[in-house]
């Protein structure tokens, strides 16, 4: 018996052994130990792992390298995409020259390094914490002197710190290759590399030898037809100088994951790993829209994604084909209507926020002024279009396109570049004489309008003193007002008797129902309570205040009732108020992402109103989510009183100060609500005590600002547009109100896509509520019997 047990732990400890022999893990290749199938290569960081993997329901074997600690195996590297070992017994050893070797069992060599040859004595092969395989004398302790990497030969996939370009010391192109499908890795349709000839250079992807997308020539500030500016998830880098001419991007922290792809279908995408889903997360992809395709619209026209026609074209040029350019298929593009012959009159027209056009017909002059390059157009009656070649400071240098204009796109106004078309005399007197036409219709109709409106006054004077029917705000300076009167009867009518199932909500001051006049048009009725200690001068001067505020994202007052009781009428709000939309709990009644962004905006340009550009500085004191109509963007700015301490600023309800960085404050509380989806009073978490705020500043301080964004938005979002108002809605929520941005400065952060924004400090009233289960030592650390909490506040 002793001898048989003896026997099967032998057996067993053989078999461990023969097993650990097939598969096993190293962290260097040397030419004594190669990696064969089974086997993997693993530094210390185990960051990345090289192995052998088969595609999909492929049972080819590739030599690739993928993500060591991600669930799902993402392959960024592929070694012998094009020479498949068709079995198991793939072997990648360093041979006697000192390269890389990849062969099967026929030792047939399938794929290998080109450096130069070596000894293989002392030569190592070593996977970085970078996803970069190097090779590399191990007798030269030198960092960074390598033999051969594969980061100057990527295959669909860039990853942070590597170089897209080139090196023109060595003359090393490297370029992406998608491959030809998920599931093989053969070489592909499309290629992406840097684009060197049209000398200033810019990123290309082509299909074969066709151009299929370009992101317009390096303008010092960036690529002028994309906007490939720094961010909370990645930091793009372009390099232009005598040796090497590259772009490359670094992630905004360790802890941040991402990789772009040239995909099978030629579209370049920025990936980011959602380490709280456990998947990667799309952050744009190029081609972006039909107005990134080159050459989409054909040439000297201009491409405009938000025109339903998309093409046009440019001032001074028709369709080359208008049978063609009636049904849509535009891609023979526009010729010119009036050629050039630098007589007297010609000039050029400015196009803002463009991409510039394609380097095929040009001159560049790099010492040239911006006045000086429109000279030198001038001068030449084939010059079609002049621009700077460098953006910044001004503008300086000099570009001039001569034949067609091709790929022009419209962008923002606000990006960087701007181009200057040649116009001939007749077209550009019609551009003049549209400018004066349309300066002309627009003095005749404000002519109009107050002609109408002295009228309208005059006549509801002689009206009102007609009928006896005068309502006298007794204000005799500059302020004096006059509204339309209803009477009570047309109220009651309206509301069916102020009926219950009309009534649409309550405030400080009394109810507010829903009516419909005879004519049609539905309007809100707030009722004043006899109890809200509201007396008639004050009445007066809201009924002032409000009929002088003016602005399309604010309600419009209509007019008002005095008849045994005070009462406001506004104009109704149709789809109901924003809470219900954002904290909703089901997806049919959820907003997509470009919805709230819009809401966002429309809030923040009402505010700034209200703050800057009213007549009087209004600070409004009850933002809150149920104050919006989703649809307009639009506010009640009539209620004073706060009901709703989780949108209060902390210098209002400690010390009763409230200034227009208050309303800040509440704005940053529902710009966070918002993305989240999740009111912030409401809002419990079961690992920490924070409130909304503090969530937020925690997933921030962490990196993981993108775990904040509503659920129910799924993958529908730009994630580096929502990470950008997540930022802003922080810097709103500090808790010293001198940190916090105006109004003003908040609508800059949030239309620009290139803004420095400074980092948040910790935000106001972020801590609620106290768990005794939690185990979050921040939590255990702020969270104690002397933290302050506003729950049995009340405003003033």
């Amino acid at each position: 018996m002793d001898i048989l047990c003896f026997s099967v732990l032998y057996c067993i400890s053989i078999s461990l052994f023969s097993l650990a022999e097939v598969c096993k893990s190293v962290d260097v290749l040397s030419s004594s130990e190669p990696i064969r199938d089974g086997d993997t290569l693993v530094w210390v960081g185990e960051k990345f792992q090289l192995g052998f993997f088969s595609p999909g329901n492929s049972s080819n074997r590739f030599l690739a390298i993928w993500y060591h600690n991600i669930p799902e195996k993402t392959i960024v590297w592929v070694a012998n995409g094009d020479n498949p070992v068709n079995d198991l017994t793939g072997v990648l050893r360093i041979g006697n020259e000192g390269k890389l070797v990849l062969v099967d069992q026929a030792e047939r060599v399938l794929w290998s390094s080109n450096n130069m040859n070596t000894s293989s004595q002392s030569v190592v092969a070593q996977l970085l914490d970078s996803g970069n395989l190097v090779l590399k004398d191990d007798s030269e302790n030198v960092s960074g002197n390598y033999l051969w990497q594969s980061f100057d030969h990527p295959s669909n996939t860039l990853l942070a710190g590597m170089k897209h370009g080139w090196d023109l010391r060595m003359g090393l192109d490297r370029h992406m290759t998608s491959w030809k499908s998920a599931e093989d890795p053969s070489t592909g349709d499309f290629t992406y590399g840097v684009d060197l000839g049209g000398i200033i250079p810019e990123l290309v992807i082509r299909k074969g030898r066709v151009k299929y997308f370009r992101t317009g020539p390096w303008n010092g500030i960036q690529f002028s037809g994309v906007r490939l500016t720094p961010n909370l998830i990645f930091i793009p880098k372009f390099v232009n100088n005598s040796q090497e001419v590259y772009y490359t991007f670094n992630s905004f922290n360790e802890s941040t994951i991402t990789r772009s792809v040239l995909n099978a279908s030629g579209n370049h995408q920025l990936y980011l790993w959602n380490e709280k889903t456990w998947e990667w997360t799309m952050i744009y992809t190029l081609p972006h829209d039909a107005c990134d395709v080159y050459r989409n619209c054909g040439p000297n026209s201009m491409c405009t994604i938000s025109n339903p026609q998309i093409c046009s074209c440019m001032i001074g040029y028709q369709p080359k084909s208008p049978v063609e350019w009636d049904t849509f298929v535009k891609r023979s593009g526009c010729v010119s209507k009036n050629p050039f012959n630098c007589s007297k009159g010609e000039g050029f027209k400015r196009l803002k926020g463009v991409k510039m056009p394609d380097l095929l017909q040009f001159t560049m002059n790099t010492s040239m002024s911006l006045k000086q390059c429109e000279l030198e157009c001038f001068k030449n009656c084939s010059c079609g279009a002049y621009a700077s070649i460098d953006a910044t400071g001004g503008g300086s240098g000099c570009l001039l396109w001569f034949g067609d204009l091709l790929d022009v796109k419209k962008l923002s106004e606000y990006a960087n570049q701007d181009l200057y078309i040649h116009v001939s005399a007749s077209d550009l007197d019609s551009a003049n004489s549209m400018w004066k036409e349309w300066v002309a219709v627009a003095i005749s109709v404000a002519f109009v309008v107050v002609l109408v409106v002295l009228y309208f006054c005059i006549f509801r004077r002689m009206e009102k003193h007609a009928q006896g029917i005068a309502f006298d705000l007794q204000v005799k300076d500059e302020n004096s007002l006059q509204l339309p009167i209803f009477d009570m009867v047309t109220i009651l009518r309206a509301t069916n008797n102020f009926c219950d199932s009309n009534k649409i909500g309550e405030g400080g001051f009394g109810p507010v129902y829903k009516g419909q006049l005879p004519n049609g048009q539905e309007i809100a009725v707030k009722r004043l309570s006899e109890d809200s200690r509201q007396r008639l001068n004050e009445f007066k001067n809201e009924v002032m205040l409000i009929a002088k505020l003016q602005h399309r994202n604010l309600v419009r007052l209509l007019g008002c009732c005095t008849e045994e009781e005070r009462m406001l009428i506004y104009e109704y709000m149709p789809n109901g108020s924003l809470d219900s939309f954002i904290f909703g709990k089901t997806r049919e009644n959820s907003l997509v992402w470009r919805m709230r962004f819009d809401i966002i905006v429309g809030i923040a340009r009402g505010l700034l109103y209200l703050h800057r550009d009213s007549r009087l500085r209004i600070i409004h004191r009850d933002l809150k989510a149920i104050r919006f109509s989703w649809l307009t963007h639009s506010f009640f700015c009539y209620a004073y009183y706060f009901s709703c301490s989780g949108y209060m600023a902390p210098e209002y309800a400690i010390d009763g100060l409230f200034l227009t960085k208050s309303d800040i404050f509440s704005f940053g509380v529902l710009l966070l609500e918002i993305i989240s989806g999740k009111r912030n009073r409401e809002f419990n978490h079961p690992d920490h005590c924070f409130n909304l705020l503090g969530h937020a500043w925690m997933l921030w301080l962490e990196r993981k600002a993108s775990s904040f964004v509503d659920p129910q938005l799924s993958n529908s979002f730009d994630l580096s547009e929502v990470v950008k108002c997540i930022h802003v809605g922080l810097l709103c929520v500090q808790r010293r109100h001198d940190d916090r941005p105006n109004m003003w400065t908040v609508l800059l952060m949030l239309d620009s896509e290139s803004a420095s924004l400074p980092q948040p400090k910790q935000p106001g009233f972020y801590i609620e509520r106290c768990s005794e289960n939690t185990n979050v030592e921040m939590s255990r650390r702020d969270c104690n019997s002397n933290e302050i909490t506003i729950t049995l506040l009340e405003g003033r």
